[in-house]
């Protein structure tokens, strides 16, 4: 058994595959998530797991040289938004409109749904390299 990290097998498995600028998606709740992109579905309950807490412990594992967030993020939800950039400080962060996020998302290795329910609660991590 897995003595530290990440315990869910499809996410552990997810990151030990990454290669350098592949893409994954956390999402909230109400993310539309393409049809063919993986699907890797947390949700419990409203709120459980959230966002952050789903970020938080994937960055234990993940390297992340850049993140893309909605400019809507910035709007309509600046508390989220506060805490993304202090939880990624060290990453390039890149804005779009939620519609051009979307799209990206079909480009996603995985998209991660959370049981998040704050509007925009959502972030691309692009991997880095450790070396």
């Amino acid at each position: 058994m897995k003595k530290i990290g990440i315990i869910n097998s499809e996410l552990s498995a997810l990151i030990s595959q990454l290669g350098h600028a592949d893409t994954i998606v956390i999402a909230d709740s109400g993310l539309p998530i393409p049809p063919g992109v993986r699907r890797i579905d947390l949700a419990l309950k409203q709120g459980v797991p959230g966002y952050l807490e789903t970020l938080e412990t994937i960055l234990v594992e993940m390297q992340v040289e850049r993140y893309t967030i909605a400019d809507e993020m910035k709007e309509r939800n600046p508390d989220m938004f506060a805490k993304t950039e202090r939880t990624l400080a060290g990453a390039q962060m890149e804005c779009m409109t939620h519609e051009q996020f979307k799209l990206l998302t079909r480009q996603a290795k995985a998209v991660i749904r959370t049981g998040e329910y704050s509007a925009y609660s959502n972030v691309i991590l692009h991997a880095g390299v450790t070396f």
